[in-house]
């Protein structure tokens, strides 16, 4: 029986997989790059943070966000991999879905706090009406008066976030985009058609910040004609790739399933 893999090589294994994967539409992977990030930086992020996870016994969630976000800051790509962190820092800490769920519940305001300063760090999309701005000094000075944790930042942000709403829902996605992988028997080649599946059942929040509501809908609605056979992955990833459409909400949670589903044990090697 081959060794068990332990919980840092899983999430590395996790980020890997999921930018490695063919056909994930709209999204960087190995048929193709964005002009400012490349599938590189994507690998790249996921080797840096590797030694954050290897230390997290020693580290908080939102020190682990941080320290993730830091040890990765090293590229011209902008961010790759902040929603990632979001949701494998509780996964890891928690040694899964169950224990992530209780964890972030006892996050602190320090937690909030350094995640906001992880979120200055980087190049992420925040919603125009958002009132605590991470570029903003007073909002830190803000969360503190407010006594607000970070599972309360995470549930102000759920409305518009998947994937915040995950810490709020006891990572529902999460459980799902595993549940799909373990259901199947074909390994790493599952990966694309359990996003694109996961795409047309599940509006990405991130496009609905970029794009509005409406065309987030719109793209959930062609990742339905994709699964009916209706029309082709490869036109819908170059539809995507053309409007500058990237799923990257569900994107980060495809990687916190694959985590998931590496640590229940799925067959990933056929």
């Amino acid at each position: 029986m081959p060794e068990r893999m332990n919980l840092t090589e899983y999430a590395e294994l996790a980020m890997l997989f999921e930018v490695c994967a063919k056909h994930k539409p709209g999204n960087v992977d190995r048929e193709h790059d964005y002009d400012d990030t490349r599938l590189e930086h994507f690998l790249c992020s996921a080797v840096r943070s590797r030694s954050v996870f290897e230390n997290s016994e020693n580290l908080s969630v939102g020190e682990m966000i941080f320290e993730a976000v830091k040890k990765t800051n090293i590229h011209s790509g902008g961010n790759t991999h902040f929603g990632a962190f979001i949701l494998l820092a509780p996964l890891i800490k928690g040694k899964g879905v169950s224990g992530a769920a209780e964890l972030v519940k006892k996050t602190s305001v320090e937690d909030a706090v350094l995640f906001y300063k992880a979120f200055g760090l980087t190049q992420v999309r925040m919603n125009k009406s958002d009132d605590i701005d991470v570029n903003d000094p007073a909002s830190i000075q803000m969360l503190r008066d407010k006594k607000m944790t970070l599972y309360n930042v995470m549930e102000y942000s759920s409305e518009n976030d998947m994937v915040a709403r995950e810490w709020i829902n006891g990572f529902a996605l999460t459980k799902i985009f595993a549940e799909k992988l373990l259901s199947r028997n074909c390994g790493t080649s599952d990966i694309p058609k359990v996003f694109i599946e996961m795409m047309s059942e599940y509006s990405d929040t991130f496009i609905a910040k970029k794009f509005g509501a409406e065309t987030s809908e719109d793209v959930s609605r062609l990742a339905k004609k994709v699964t009916a056979g209706e029309t082709t992955v490869e036109d819908f990833d170059e539809f995507c790739i053309r409007e500058g459409i990237n799923p990257g909400s569900l994107a980060d949670i495809c990687i916190a399933g694959i985590f998931t589903a590496l640590l229940r044990g799925w067959k990933w090697d056929y």
